[in-house]
This record gives structure tokens, C-alpha cells and sequence, in this order.
């Protein structure tokens, strides 16, 4: 595995497929070129075109026939915490309903743990997805539930992660229950002082058994006034407010949308909120899956993350939620792809990743397989040949 390039720029040639995500820089949505090559330069896509015609650049990988892609950007996980819950999907699995109550589980276990563990665990999660193609990861609080265990958790996901998000409003904790509008008041004021200086994101679980509309509002309001752009896990468990909430609030994504209205389906194609959808959550609890063709014939934007998080999604391939949303959402490989790439990036409103145009981050991604297909076609095989992240490889070997 190399760490680091040899020099400032690096050639990948003999790309059978590039997927650019630039739909006039070649064939369909995708913009897919074929027979290309790729430069990358101190950190950024410098040139595409012809591998015939492709300049020299310090070092080379050779494609050989590969595709070639954006890094997958997961726009959604839940990554500082402390233990796991095998035992909860063991219990799902044997017929036990959902609820979320298990989120509790995670915070006593993850208070009880140093710094130097959770900051272990997330360099550990952070590897295994870069291994995998994500080369962008946003990264929520959720599991402190207290004004210094959130602001620990912030602080160390800021360390390693792209994107950080500040959810203090991820459950009413033990101390507060029975009175889910004073926690959320807490999470407004206190909790939000000390937490904002280390977050990008504020974001909220607005659902019935966490917080409802009006306290949901009340956090969110409160974010965006200390500079936080807000985001909402909304209408996961049922029908509810949190998907117009997000829109009204102008919120980069509304987060889970599998239970929603024909109101709610309009409210998202006729803003930029994305729909952000999580096929890895619904695998695990045997929930159903998400309508991601609902949304796009509508003309919603969608996107596919993981929610990688020890109790309801505990896994961090991007390419199992792309099979799974190809399977059972009715999306086509293609559209499963952007979302996995461009779309994560509308979600996170970046313009820098998620595509593979000049001047883009050279965040990119070789599948040991000829064609994006590949990536809902063989579902669980391993496929990734090498991995660059800002210009620099950080997973695969060289291919001759």
C-alpha cells in the first residue's frame, strides 16, 4: 500500500471507464469517457482526456482497463462511540421490533470511555472506509448527551473527519426523561455554546420517541443563529414533520425519508434539501426500504450514505448500500452511483468532491472491475483496486 504520491503529480492511464459526474464531459448522466487518463497535481485533478494524449506527470498507475470514479462521499455516520451491540441485531434479527431505545446502550458505554479509545475507534472506521473508496466522511456527535461528553466527541471528530456535525439531539437522555422540550432547550443554549465552535452541522432526530416539531425547530433555529447549517434525520419510523421542518429551514439534507407523504416527496423536488437515503439502516432492522424512484421521478435529489453506527447500520461499505439501492429502491446503477458520489456531495453542499472535473479535489477511486455496473453486479465482492484521497493514495497497490 502507498501513503503518499512520489512526486507533485501522478498519470492514471488506461482507464477503460471514467466517471466524471460531468455529464458534458462525456456519455450520459455520468459523463463516462472511455480509453482516458487522469492527472493529478498538488492535491487536485489537473487534466482528463485521451490516455493517448495524456502528459507526463511524476509517477504512474496503470489502469489497465479499469473503471475509475469519484471517491464515494458518505454523507451520513455516526462514527465517536465507545462498544457494539451485536447482541441487538442478533435480537432484531429473531424478530425483536426497532425503536432506537439501544442508542442509550451506546452512550453509558461510550461516556465510560477515554479519548485515546474513541479517538482509536474512529481512525479505525476512517481506515476501513477509505479501503473501501470513501474518500469523504461526515461525522456526527450523538452518543455524549452531555455539554462535555458532545463537545469531547466533537472535538476529536474534527481530528480525523472531513465534515462534523454537532447532535445533541439524538435521544432524551436518562437524565432528562419525561421532558424532552427542557433537554432540547439544553441542547439550544449550553450544550450548543460549547459544542458550535467545533462543528460545521447542526442536525436533529425529528421523530415520535426523540423530539417533535416545535422542539426540533427550537434546536435547529438556535444552531443556525450560531452559524450552523442545519440537517435533519427526519420520517425514519413513521410519517412526520421533520421532512418539511428540513425544507422550510433550507436544512443540505433530510436524512432516512422512508415513510413520506406525497407533500413530503413535492416539498423535496421543489427545493435543495437532499434526500439523503440510508438502505444499510433498513437492511439491518427489517424496516422497509426507502422509494428512491418515487423521489427521482418527482425530481428530488438523492443521495446514498451509510449511517455506519454500532446499534441500527454497522457497516461502512458504500458499495452495499449502492447494491441494495439498486435491488430494492428501483434506482439504475448510474443513479446509485452519483448518488453515492455527487449526490453526497449536493448533501454536504461541497462542490469540490464528488466529481472528477479540473480543479476538483483528486479524490479518486479504481474498481478491480471494468465498469461502474460492477459495483450493484457483484454485490459483496471485494473491487477496490486503489484509493486517492486529495492527490495522495491511501489504499491499493500499484498495478502493472
Amino acid at each position: 500500500m502507498s501513503t503518499s504520491t512520489t512526486g507533485t503529480s501522478t498519470v492514471i492511464t488506461n482507464i477503460g471507464e471514467l466517471v466524471t459526474n460531468e455529464p458534458g464531459a462525456g456519455e450520459g448522466p455520468l459523463g463516462v469517457r472511455r480509453g482516458a487518463a487522469l492527472v493529478i497535481e498538488d492535491g487536485v485533478v489537473a487534466w482528463t482526456g485521451p490516455a493517448s494524449e495524456a502528459p507526463a506527470a511524476d509517477a504512474a498507475f496503470d489502469a489497465a482497463g479499469r473503471a475509475v470514479l469519484p471517491g464515494f462521499v458518505d454523507s451520513h455516520a455516526h462514527l465517536v462511540f465507545a462498544g457494539e451491540r451485536a447482541e441487538e441485531f442478533a435480537a432484531r434479527m429473531s424478530g425483536q421490533k426497532y425503536t432506537g431505545g439501544g442508542i442509550r446502550t451506546t452512550v453509558e458505554r461510550t461516556r465510560g470511555a477515554s479519548d485515546d479509545d474513541l479517538r482509536a475507534n474512529l481512525r479505525r472506521l476512517l481506515g476501513e472506509m477509505a479501503r473501501q473508496g470513501t474518500t469523504t466522511v461526515e461525522c456526527k456527535s450523538g452518543y455524549g448527551l452531555t455539554v462535555e461528553q458532545e463537545e469531547r466527541a466533537l472535538r476529536l471528530a474534527a481530528e480525523q473527519a472531513d465534515e462534523v456535525t454537532f447532535l445533541g439531539a439524538h435521544v432524551v437522555p436518562v437524565e432528562y426523561d419525561g421532558d424532552a422540550s427542557g433537554y432540547a432547550r439544553h441542547v439550544a443554549t449550553d450544550m450548543l455554546a460549547a459544542c458550535a465552535p467545533h462543528a460545521r452541522w447542526i442536525d436533529v432526530f425529528c421523530e415520535r420517541g426523540a423530539f417533535d416539531a416545535d422542539q426540533a425547530r427550537e434546536v435547529l433555529e438556535a444552531g443556525i443563529a450560531a452559524g450552523l447549517a442545519p440537517r435533519v434525520h427526519a420520517n425514519q419510523l413513521t410519517e412526520g414533520p421533520g421532512v418539511r421542518l428540513a425544507v422550510e429551514l433550507d436544512a443540505a439534507s433530510a436524512d432516512h425519508c422512508t415513510f413520506l407523504s406525497d407533500a413530503d416527496v413535492d416539498a423535496l423536488a421543489s427545493s435543495r434539501t437532499v434526500a439523503t437515503l440510508l438502505p444499510g439502516v433498513e437492511f439491518s432492522t427489517r424496516q422497509p426500504y426507502p422509494d428512491a424512484r418515487r423521489l427521482l421521478d418527482a425530481g428530488a435529489t438523492v443521495a446514498l450514505a451509510c449511517d455506519c453506527n454500532p446499534g441500527s447500520c454497522y457497516s461502512s461499505s458504500m458499495a452495499f448500500c449502492i447494491a441494495v439501492a439498486v435491488r430494492d429502491m428501483g434506482m439504475t446503477p448510474a443513479e446509485a452511483v452519483w448518488s453515492a458520489t455527487a449526490g453526497g456531495a449536493r448533501a454536504l453542499r461541497r462542490t469540490d468532491v464528488g466529481h472528477l472535473a479540473v480543479g476538483a479535489r483528486a479524490d479518486v477511486l479504481a474498481l478491480d472491475a471494468a465498469s461502474h455496473i460492477h459495483l450493484a453486479y457483484r454485490p459483496g465482492v471485494p473491487q477496490v483496486a486503489a484509493v486517492w484521497k486529495a492527490g495522495v493514495q491511501v489504499a491499493g497497490v500499484q498495478v502493472a
